[in-house]
């Protein structure tokens, strides 16, 4: 499949249908004009990511894109993933790198009524330009995070914190924890992510981070996931001081405001969060997202 220039096209049918294998070196050039920021190389190995994991078949391994006259004009990644919510199995799907070429953006609507059609799946889309806000919420989409908090928890708990042992997530803790959490945290590093076990005497509780620049210049570290936030509280010191030796001070966490008990500052709309769906995400979990499976 080849990109030209829409302008050059004559009017006829548009359509949208599911990206295959043979699409992805088009939608890899397409991604890399419409987010810069990552290259051509970058959006090849992201769909290769998305090659290499296991999906029923029933659910679109890569997303829908847009072509006129065999020719790519739009691209809308989605990654669906079975999760755990309550103690129930769901699947939640993550709207992804939405890309359209300027001239058929009128035309980009078309995507959700592929994309949107399952009533059982919950649909999230997590990094949200500011101008696709009012589109968004037109759409269904309610937003349920705020902003971020960025925390340096390094002091938390210096005197008289919890006994607990921070420990890599491919170790097995010999104190009990929950065996889907391992297998979450093994696919999480494998994506590059830092997967944690804090340990105490009673059992291990599950953390995973993203690696992230604060203005481009900070390093810190991005909470990807932990079974509730009052875990991460709980534990704030210990990881903390577990990246600082690593060079990554600051952790941020998505919220809707202050967190109680941590010394940091909140930023909101940086960025706004939305679902559409049966199932409210929780604050605290990015598992097998474009942050957590991309870094983006």
């Amino acid at each position: 499949m080849e990109i030209v220039n829409a302008n050059a096209l004559p009017v006829s049918a548009l359509r949208c249908r599911q990206i295959n294998e043979t699409d992805l070196a088009a939608v890899a050039r397409l991604l890399a004009r419409g987010f810069p920021k990552y290259n051509y190389q970058f959006w090849r190995r992201a769909l290769q990511r998305l090659t290499e994991r296991e999906l029923p078949p029933n659910w679109p391994r890569y997303g829908y894109l847009m072509e006129k006259d065999a020719v790519l004009v739009g691209v809308l990644l989605l990654i669906y993933s079975p999760m755990r919510a309550n103690n129930e199995l769901i699947t939640r799907c993550n709207l992804s790198s939405w890309y359209v070429e300027p001239e058929f953006r009128a035309y980009a609507a078309l995507f959700p009524l592929h994309a949107l059609r399952d009533k059982a799946v919950t649909y999230i889309n997590i990094s949200p330009k500011q101008h696709t806000w009012p589109i968004i919420e037109a759409q269904g989409f309610t937003r349920y995070c705020d902003g971020s908090f960025i925390t340096l928890p390094t002091l938390k708990g210096l005197l008289g914190g919890p006994r607990v042992k921070v420990i890599t997530g491919g170790v097995k803790p010999d104190v009990p924890f929950d065996p889907y959490d391992q297998d979450l945290l093994i696919q999480h590093a494998a994506y590059g992510c830092t997967s944690l076990w804090c340990a105490t005497l009673e059992r291990a509780y599950p953390f995973v981070f993203r690696s992230r620049f604060v203005s481009r210049l900070v390093p810190c570290v991005q909470l990807i996931y932990c079974r509730d936030m009052v875990d991460f509280t709980r534990f704030a010191g210990p990881i903390g001081r577990f990246f600082a030796l690593r060079g990554k001070p600051f952790v941020i966490i998505d919220a809707n405001g202050p967190i109680p008990d941590l010394v940091g500052a909140f930023f909101p709309d940086r960025p706004r969060k939305y679902f559409k769906g049966p199932h409210r995400p929780r604050l605290g979990d990015l598992t097998y997202t474009e942050r957590a499976i991309w870094g983006v």
